[in-house]
C-alpha cells in the first residue's frame, strides 16, 4: 500500500462517482465535499444545518463541479426508517452510491466521567457510532451494486489512545475500529466493497477549537492536509485495501 499522506490524485480521480459525506457543512466535512467535487465526484451533502450545506452547495456549483445533493438528518434522533428513507432518496435521485465518508461527530466537551450523564453518553454513542453503522447498513444494497465502492469512517486520536476526560466520546469513537474490522471481514467475498478507518491528527476544525481553546492555531494542520488520504481511500488506487486503520 502506498503512503496515503503523499498520494497525488488525478484531477478526474472520482469522475462518475457519487459519494455521501456526513457532517458536510463545516470543518473536515466541508473541505472533503469541496475536494471530492473538484476531483469529479457528485457529492451528497449531509448535515443538520441547511444554511451551511447550502453554502457548500453554492461553492461547488460556482467552481463548476457536478451538481450536489443536500440531505438533512439529525443523527442524534434518527431511527432505522429514517436511514432507510435516506438511502431510498439517494437511489431515486441519483441512482447510485459509490462511497460514504462518515465525518459527522458530536462532542459536548471534555469532562470527568463522574460528571457525564447517561443521556449524554447515549447521544454520543448514537451520533459517533450507532448512526454510522445504521447509515452504512441502509446503503449496503446501493454500495453492493457499485463496481468499486469505498466506505471511510473518520475516527479521533483519543479513540485509539484513551485519556482522562474524553469519556463517552472516546468510547464511542473507539467502537468504529471494531466496526470496520467486522464489516471488512463480512465483505471479504465482495471485491468491489472496502471499508477503512481514517485517524486525523490535530486539525484546525470547529471541534478542535472548542476542545483546545488555548492551543495555538498555527500548531494545527488545515483540513486540506487530510485530503490526499480521503482521495486515496475513495478512489480506485485503494482497491484491495480494507479493514485498515490509516493515520493521516
Amino acid at each position: 500500500m502506498i503512503d496515503p499522506r503523499r498520494y497525488q490524485a488525478a484531477p478526474d480521480l472520482l469522475a462518475g462517482r457519487t459519494i455521501l459525506i456526513t457532517g458536510a457543512g463545516r470543518g473536515i466535512g466541508r473541505v472533503a465535499a469541496l475536494t471530492l467535487a473538484a476531483h469529479g465526484a457528485t457529492v451528497i451533502l449531509h448535515g443538520r444545518n441547511l444554511a451551511q450545506l447550502e453554502s457548500v452547495y453554492d461553492q461547488i456549483e460556482a467552481a463548476g463541479g457536478p451538481q450536489p445533493t443536500i440531505l438533512t438528518l439529525d443523527l442524534a434522533t434518527a431511527r432505522d426508517r429514517d436511514f432507510d428513507t435516506m438511502a431510498l432518496a439517494i437511489e431515486s435521485q441519483l441512482g447510485r452510491l459509490d462511497g460514504i465518508v462518515h465525518n459527522a461527530s458530536q462532542l459536548r466537551g471534555p469532562a470527568p466521567l463522574d460528571l457525564q450523564t447517561l443521556d449524554e453518553w447515549l447521544v454520543l454513542l448514537r451520533v459517533n457510532l450507532a448512526a454510522p453503522f445504521a447509515l452504512t447498513r441502509a446503503c449496503t444494497a446501493l454500495l453492493r451494486a457499485a463496481p468499486d465502492a469505498s466506505v471511510v469512517f473518520t475516527s479521533e486520536t483519543h479513540a485509539l489512545e484513551p485519556a482522562a476526560y474524553w469519556g463517552g466520546f472516546a468510547v464511542a469513537k473507539s467502537g468504529l475500529a471494531a466496526l470496520v474490522k467486522i464489516q471488512a471481514q463480512e465483505w471479504e467475498q465482495r471485491p468491489n466493497l472496502r471499508v477503512n478507518l481514517l485517524v486525523p491528527g490535530p486539525v484546525d476544525s470547529p471541534q478542535r477549537q472548542a476542545t483546545h481553546p488555548g492551543e495555538a492555531q498555527a500548531s494545527r494542520r488545515r483540513p486540506e492536509a487530510l485530503m490526499p488520504c480521503y482521495l486515496y481511500l475513495l478512489g480506485p488506487d485503494s482497491r484491495g485495501v480494507s479493514g485498515q486503520t490509516i493515520y493521516c
